[in-house]
């Protein structure tokens, strides 16, 4: 008799909770792919917009985090129902594990700080794998970006792990196109209007070179005369290059014109000083005597004029 009962009670079982937790089980594995296809057109419709190879794999890491909340959260709900029709009490379950996830919190908060960060930084495209950034005092190409943290090589060679929670403020000199800024200086004797001519002329000496000319989105802008420095008078341009192409583009440019200047002998002056003796009521100047001593150094000697 209670064989017979307890196989009765067990038919009852599977004819009800059994059959539930099989329809929750196939709900589950539904729900698992609907995610994945979701996710997997959203992200799709996403790189057809935008080609980039660097967009792509924003897209692909994104997308990967976003498959991975989505499981997280289905296995939960997926649990918690399954426990419910074996007949486990999931109040007391949730209690301690909100009490074991608030503890988890207070010990973790700089883990939960990064992820969340690492999540819109990717979400906002702020950052990609070959961007050239300056982030938290360092600066590099970024090799990879987690969750957790964003991966600098500088250019030494130095790699720099830096959590993505102590990022505040984001330089990334890559986003789209570059611009490689010139402050050229040349001496106050010098026509700038002919040293603009001749940057234009290196300019278009450079976009016209097979080796340059793809790397190059737009001529040379001429700001002008930016300022009067010391020794030399300042002209700022700057050229706008694909991303990461500046700095090349730049050496080049530089080279080819510090060889213009010389063959017009435009002068590149380096700092110096104009003595200035001063003079007295009488409108006299004291002598600068300059003599070598007899190791071939240089001194000179004030004398004072002499009185008439």
């Amino acid at each position: 008799m209670e064989m017979q009962a307890y196989l009765a009670m067990l038919g009852q079982w599977l004819l009800t909770s059994g059959l539930r937790i099989v329809l929750i089980l196939g709900l589950t594995v539904l729900a698992f792919k609907a995610a994945k296809i979701l996710s997997t057109r959203v992200l799709s419709f996403v790189k057809n917009k935008e080609d980039d190879v660097e967009t792509k794999k924003r897209v692909d890491t994104l997308g990967s985090v976003i498959r991975y909340m989505f499981t997280i959260v289905i296995f939960m709900v997926a649990t918690m129902m399954i426990l419910r029709e074996l007949g486990v009490e999931i109040g007391p379950i949730l209690a301690a594990a909100g009490i074991v996830g608030l503890a988890v919190g207070f010990g973790a908060q700089k883990l939960v700080q990064d992820v969340i960060s690492g999540f819109f930084i990717l979400l906002e495209d702020q950052i990609r794998v070959g961007d050239i950034v300056q982030i938290s005092g360092k600066s590099g190409l970024v090799e990879r970006v987690t969750l957790r943290m964003t991966i600098l090589r500088d250019f030494a060679g130095h790699v720099h792990y830096v959590r993505n929670g102590n990022i505040d403020v984001v330089t990334n000199l890559t986003k789209e196109f570059s611009y490689y800024v010139f402050e050229i200086g040349v001496a106050y004797r010098e026509n700038t209007d002919e040293v603009c001519e001749i940057i234009k002329r290196v300019d278009e000496d450079v976009r016209n070179d097979p080796e340059y000319r793809n790397d190059i989105i737009e001529p040379i802008e001429i700001v002008g005369l930016d300022r009067f420095a010391d020794s030399a008078v300042v002209i700022k341009a700057r050229l706008k290059t694909l991303p990461s192409k500046q700095f090349r583009i730049g050496r080049e440019f530089n080279r080819r014109l510090k060889k213009m200047f010389d063959e017009r002998d435009i002068e590149i002056p380096f700092p110096h000083l104009t003595l200035y003796m001063g003079k007295d009521k009488r409108n006299q100047a004291p002598p600068l005597r300059v003599a070598l001593n007899g190791n071939g150094e240089l001194h000179n000697q004030l004398a004072n004029a002499p009185e008439n």
